[in-house]
């Protein structure tokens, strides 16, 4: 939503101010400097990416239009998710949680939390996690170190995507100036024309360095912001459930846990204390 009105933003501005100053838009429509510009850029992108790259960035694309899922609803079911798992797993033991970790889709405690149930890399990381705290290993520090470690790399294959869209921002406005160049060249060969075709050859020719300028700075560099944006609030979903399960195998008390976790949420969707407790409070007993 916030892509669309950014972008309808920028095109009213832009070509809003230079039509009631008199401007031609018709002038601008340049089909030509368009492929050059569109058409060089994406060949440099398939050249600069492997095809991991390439395909993530068609999911980064979507994830940008329909932004972060991560909000303070999403959050407060995910407390209240890790709140039963260290309820249970305090009342009868970690060897009680097995049977929803393997099978976490026909689970009686995952199928109350339909959103994180449907987000396969988030319970994978969370299940990975609770079956080796299943099978004995309880070293809080050696499992933050492996925690870190798989983090790092998620975040880091994450991160390939929005750098490659920033590459494509910055080289635009180079390749708008070789499509104004080609417009020039065009020109220099129309010199016996009269003066009304050569303006506009030459105004042609100028479209060129403004389309790469304005698709770059105006579009294309944002968009690698928001898909940036929008897998900085994923990694920090991870943390949250990072936190939570580090608190737990420190011996907290599930409450204390989900309150080490909560205090890892962004501000502005951190959901309060006593909002927690009202929504636990809720929860039937883990069986």
């Amino acid at each position: 939503m916030f892509f669309g009105i950014g972008a309808v933003v920028v095109l009213v501005c832009v070509f809003g101010a230079y039509a009631s100053h008199g401007g031609s838009l018709a002038v601008l429509w340049q089909p030509a400097e368009l492929i050059i510009i569109f058409g060089a850029a994406i060949g440099a992108f398939v050249i600069a990416n492997p095809k991991s790259v390439l395909l993530g960035t068609i999911s980064g694309l979507k994830a940008m239009v329909a932004g972060s899922p991560y909000s303070k609803a999403s959050y407060l079911e995910l407390l209240s998710l890790l709140y039963i798992i260290f309820k249970l797993a305090k009342s009868k033991g970690m060897l009680a949680l097995e049977a929803h970790v393997e099978n976490p889709h026909e689970s009686t405690i995952f199928n109350q939390f339909p959103k994180i149930q449907h987000n396969h890399h988030a319970m994978e990381f969370l299940c990975d996690y609770l079956r080796m705290m299943t099978l004995g290993t309880d070293n809080a520090s050696e499992i933050e170190d492996l925690m870190n470690e798989e983090l790092d790399t998620h975040h880091h294959e994450l991160e390939q995507i929005p750098t490659a869209v920033q590459g494509m921002a910055d080289g635009m406005p180079a390749l708008g100036i070789v499509a104004a160049v080609l417009g020039v060249i065009h020109t220099m060969g129309s010199l016996t024309e009269p003066p009304e075709v050569l303006g506009h050859l030459i105004g042609a020719a100028l479209v060129g360095t403004f389309m790469g300028v304005l698709l770059s700075y105006g579009f294309i560099a944002p968009m690698a912001s928001s898909i940036k944006a929008v897998y900085d609030s994923e990694s920090k979903y991870f943390q949250c459930i990072k936190i939570g399960l580090l608190a737990h195998l420190n011996g907290y008390a599930p409450q204390v846990s989900i309150e080490f976790a909560r205090k890892s949420i962004f501000s502005d969707i951190r959901p309060t204390f006593y909002e927690v407790e009202e929504t636990v409070s809720a929860i039937p007993n883990p069986a």
